[in-house]
């Protein structure tokens, strides 16, 4: 074998290699919901949630823990969820779709994908074992939905919709299945209630004392990290961001959240599943 044939043979399998290794950074795509022809597309205002509603009322308590257990063992409720999914993929928004409209459509489903995601993991202890870094499966990233004949990721729905309609209690009503999310409302979001079920589900997450706790006396508040993730949602600085939530707070810190002189500090997150059967959490932090 001559010098030139080796170098060849070797710059070959260089290619393959990389080649290969960018496939594997893709992670395959995991596609929900359907292609809906144009002529088929309805209003967003007009896709029933009604469904969900009763997957939500079924399996996932008061605090927001679900009973993936029971979901998963019961394919009726399986298709339930499916059928929901092939629902919102008619969805057509137009100039005169509401404000309303579009957060209870998109909120529902990036809870309806996550937990549909979860399902299709399950038994698991944590989405975060379903986020590959550097190669394989990410949820966030590989798991599409169909809306529009438009797919869209987890990180799309949240990043490039929602967050983009300026409304940051949506950060207290989205949730990726964790025990550090706020809690999976236990009922639909819908147009005529959204604006209510926003500010109770941000007031449901203040009230938690492993998301939220001050000490009026010391000038202290500790809060989620997910005000750190996305401050920018809140305010341009730090005492923006504590104006933005005083209404939300319990009412004894709602005087130093105003002040704007707090100082925050960051709690722990708990990446553990936000599993009924497992509710006293993972012990995962973040």
């Amino acid at each position: 074998m001559t010098k030139s044939f080796r170098v060849g043979i070797g710059s070959l399998v260089l290619v393959a290699l990389v080649s290969v290794g960018a496939v594997c950074l893709a992670g395959p795509t995991i596609t929900v919901g359907r292609n809906v022809a144009a002529g088929e597309r309805v209003s967003v205002g007009a896709i029933d949630h009604s469904g969900w509603d009763a997957l939500l009322k079924k399996y996932v308590d008061e605090r927001g823990n679900v009973d993936y257990t029971k979901w998963k063992a019961t394919a009726a409720d399986q298709k339930a969820l499916d059928d929901y999914i092939l629902q919102l993929s008619a969805a057509s928004f137009l100039a005169n779709s509401t404000q309303e409209e579009k957060l209870a459509f998109w909120i529902n489903a990036y809870n309806a994908v996550t937990v549909k995601g979860i399902l299709r993991e399950y038994p698991t202890t944590s989405i975060r074992n379903h986020t590959a870094k550097l190669y394989g499966y990410n949820i966030w990233k590989d798991l599409q939905l169909l809306v529009g004949g438009k797919a869209y990721s987890l990180e799309g729905i949240e990043h490039e919709v929602l967050r983009k309609m300026g409304e940051p209690r949506i950060h207290f009503a989205i949730v990726c299945a964790s025990i550090g999310c706020p809690r999976l409302l236990n009922e639909a979001y819908t147009t005529e209630k959204v604006d209510d079920q926003l500010t109770l589900n941000a007031q449901a997450f203040f009230a938690d004392p492993t998301k939220f706790k001050a000490d009026p006396r010391s000038g202290t508040i500790q809060i989620s990290p997910i005000l750190s993730w996305f401050a920018s949602d809140f305010g341009e600085d730090a005492a923006a961001q504590m104006k933005t939530i005083a209404p939300y707070v319990p009412t004894a810190a709602q005087g130093l959240a105003k002040s704007g002189r707090a100082r925050l500090s960051y709690l722990d997150y708990d990446w553990g599943l936000n599993d009924r059967s497992k509710a006293g959490g993972s012990g995962k932090r973040k």
